[in-house]
């Protein structure tokens, strides 16, 4: 890591998640020896990443520099921008943590369960907040979320916009506006770095008006002669409000399925920001007792994870059972990475008879995310120096490039990066001055960080090739083999007798060593694994994993 000194009163960049996915958003700026993060959020495993419950930034970068970190702003309270903070906080537990309303009241909850109490601060769009020498000033934004912020950096290095997650909705559910009048003046008074949230960057257009989605989810629901099963994430609280009110206008009761959306949708309510209409809401253990066509599950799985409620009702695995006069709608757009375990859990619900209802097929579903012709409305109002697309993946932060290229900000001036790129502004003018080792930290139940890409390729390959293990005996003195080679198999499609050719093959390749000089057990291992190794991707066009164990008798 050999990065160029960071001059004084010169800001330096470094997002340690959230360039090129679509997830786990972190970027540390430092000036003057302190470190301000915005955001710690987590990416979601896919399917090559076996056993994994959740992908955090690497904190690699600032594991050794706890001490000089002044605080942590959260744009909003989804997932992939909050969720790592409960592992960040293990580190240190009081740093500082600055968000909206409903944010903060989400990972307080949230911290609640790690038994992590933090120090946090509230803030609204248009206050100032000053820490060490950064000076923040707050912008409300809309999305799929209330009580949104962007956030304006400002140093003597200049003037840094993070929009975090927003789109322009013109009418939104909250009437809480993108408020462009606020980045007018940002750009008015000089701009010199936008970081500019970049996931649909490549969709032509204005983002769809969320208010559209209300008369459809509603039509959905009176054309159901069952039950209706709506899966989102569980902190949409936007899309929950309009389930609520289709199916308070169907005369149908909700109940809330999973213990975060149940948690959230709580917060929600009691801050205001969820409009309940009394007696609505019924507990999912008195749910049985309404009639089918008199009921709406509101449930967590929309992303097709395993072990969430949807998943477990399309398996068959759930209380609440799916038939064919039921409809399940999936109120959400699909993230990268999970469209096979969505697609799988549509086909399993279509199997059982359900109407699947999804956004490939209906219009129940509207990002939260600018699409182009917004973008390019925000780069015009804010005229910016230097531009840093945020958020996607590099198809999205090219196409966001592009974007800022047609406005007039010289090609030379955007900094398509990655996670690591360190980013220098001065005088004006940012630039990659480097980059720092940054991978991905896996959490495995109550392991962090212990989980290696290796491990994840031993997982896959006992997966998809299965074990072999092979035992053996030998004399330690003439390294002659006393007993065994013993094989046993699983998750191997053949039969056991199929190891008998092969069992003489490793008996004369260990009897070759013995008489060669070898009697370390670890040489004999060797032995044995390229010996049946070689045979079973020959005979077998195979390579599962191979455990050899060689033991020395005792005399």
């Amino acid at each position: 890591m050999n990065l160029p000194k960071l001059q004084k009163n010169s800001l330096r960049i470094v997002p340690l998640g959230g360039i090129g996915e679509i997830g786990r958003n972190m970027t540390v700026f430092e000036i003057n020896g302190k470190l301000l993060i915005v955001d710690c959020g987590v990416l979601f495993p896919e399917e090559h990443h076996p056993g994994v419950d959740v992908i955090l930034p690497d904190f690699g970068y600032i594991e050794d520099r706890m001490d000089d970190v002044i605080g942590l702003v959260l744009t909003h309270g989804h997932e992939d921008h909050i969720g790592g903070v409960p592992y960040l906080l293990k580190m240190k537990p009081d740093i500082p943590i600055l968000g909206s309303t409903l944010t903060l009241a989400f990972i307080e909850a949230k911290l609640k369960e790690h038994r992590i109490t933090p120090f946090t601060h509230t803030v609204s769009e248009g206050q100032i907040e000053h820490l060490a020498d950064f000076e923040l000033e707050f912008i409300a934004v809309n999305h799929s979320i209330p009580d949104a912020l962007a956030v304006v950096i400002r140093s003597q290095a200049g003037t840094v916009l993070h929009t975090g997650d927003f789109k322009m909705d013109q009418l939104p559910l909250d009437n809480r506006k993108t408020d462009l009048n606020a980045f007018a003046k940002v750009g008015d008074a000089g701009l010199d770095l936008f970081l500019v949230d970049s996931t649909n960057a490549d969709v032509p257009g204005f983002t769809p008006l969320e208010k559209e989605l209300g008369p459809v989810i509603e039509s959905v629901m009176a054309k159901t002669p069952g039950k209706v099963v709506v899966a989102s994430f569980a902190s949409h609280v936007h899309r929950v409000q309009q389930v609520l009110d289709a199916a308070h206008a169907n005369n149908r009761r909700v109940a809330l399925v999973g213990r975060s959306m149940v948690r959230n949708m709580q917060i929600a309510a009691d801050l205001g920001f969820l409009r309940v209409p009394d007696g609505l809401l019924i507990d999912v253990k008195k749910a049985p007792d309404v009639p089918d066509n008199r009921i709406v599950y509101m449930s967590t799985g929309s992303q097709g994870e395993p072990m969430a409620v949807l998943s477990r009702m399309a398996n068959e695995d759930h209380a609440i059972s799916i038939g064919p006069s039921d409809t399940v709608l999936l109120a959400s757009s699909l993230i990268p990475g999970n469209e096979n375990a969505v697609y799988r859990v549509i086909d399993k619900l279509s199997a059982l008879g359900a109407n699947v209802v999804h956004k490939g097929n209906a219009k129940v579903h509207v990002s939260g995310h600018s699409a182009a012709g917004e973008l390019l409305y925000c780069f015009n109002i804010l005229k910016p120096k230097n531009v840093m697309p945020v958020h996607g993946e590099f198809r999205h932060l090219a196409a966001c490039a592009n974007l800022a290229q047609q406005t007039g900000v010289p090609a030379e001036r955007i900094l398509v990066g990655q996670d690591g790129s360190v980013i220098d502004l001065a005088n004006g003018i940012a630039e990659i001055v480097g980059k720092v080792e940054c991978g991905m930290l896996f959490v495995d139940g109550k392991t962090v960080g212990k989980i290696t890409e290796d491990d994840l390729k031993d997982r896959m390959t006992l997966a998809a090739e299965g074990f072999i293990s092979i035992f053996v005996v030998i004399d330690p003195e003439t390294g002659l083999v006393l007993e065994g080679p013993e094989i046993h198999a699983r998750a191997y499609a053949e039969e056991d007798h199929v190891f008998d050719d092969i069992k003489p093959e490793i008996q004369r390749a260990l009897d070759k060593a013995a008489s060669e000089g070898i009697r370390d057990t670890y040489q004999f291992q060797q032995v044995i694994r390229r010996t049946i190794g070689s045979w079973v991707n020959k005979a077998h066009r195979r390579r599962p994993m191979i455990i050899p164990v060689v033991v020395q008798s005792r005399r």
